[in-house]
């Protein structure tokens, strides 16, 4: 503002060092914790008939293991706050619970998870990034089920997503988990190799028989 130009060079030559080490970031956050970490989000179906239903996802990240999926027509705070004590055994509670700032994870949510020992993770505003393993996993579904067949009814909904829930934690496998599933598998060593189709044939479980 005074009218003096000075390189960049320069101003940086005296400017104070950072002592210490730079603080965790949000990447490093997610790593050394993820044993006690856990992601919850809700996600739009929309029915033939143009109704939309809401789908609630909870995941572990220790092991991506989807732990809860839920369907609703009326996505109320304390709904969710009543699917995420049926996640978790009071004992088996995560530390931290990341979720987004949705309207719906009102105060009957927050008092809730509180009342579990669970500390409250809410993101940053527009930054799905930070809760990238549970958009990561709504994304699976859309594409891996959702997208392959038309939804009916709640009902419908609810049958599809409990499939599509035993085959992410049974068979599916990860890059991350070395190609094993959530849930451990045992390695088969004799039979005849046979293809199960799954959800109506987009997948398939092979299996030693």
């Amino acid at each position: 503002m005074l009218g003096i130009e000075v390189a960049q060079s320069t101003v940086a030559r005296y400017m104070s060092r950072r002592q210490g080490p730079p603080s965790q970031g949000w990447k490093t956050f997610l790593r050394n914790h993820a044993a006690g970490i856990a992601s919850v989000d809700l996600f739009v179906v929309r029915t033939i008939s143009f109704k939309l239903l809401y789908g609630l996802v909870i995941l572990r990240h220790a092991r991506r293991r989807l732990v809860r999926i839920g369907v609703t027509n009326n996505p109320t705070a304390e709904w969710i706050a009543g699917q995420v004590t049926d996640a978790f055994p009071w004992d088996e509670a995560p530390r931290h619970l990341i979720r987004d700032r949705d309207g719906a994870f009102g105060p009957g949510y927050t008092r809730r998870i509180r009342a579990m020992g669970i500390r409250d993770r809410p993101t940053t505003p527009r930054s799905p990034w930070q809760n990238g393993h549970v958009e990561r996993l709504i994304g699976s579904i859309r594409r891996e089920s959702l997208d392959h067949l038309v939804v009916l009814d709640e009902a419908h909904l609810r049958g599809a997503l409990r499939a599509y829930a035993s085959y992410y934690n049974e068979v599916r496998t990860h890059l991350s988990l070395d190609k094993d599933a959530p849930d451990f598998r045992r390695t088969q060593k004799i039979g005849r190799v046979a293809a199960i189709p799954i959800l109506g044939g987009p997948h398939h479980q092979y299996v030693r028989l």
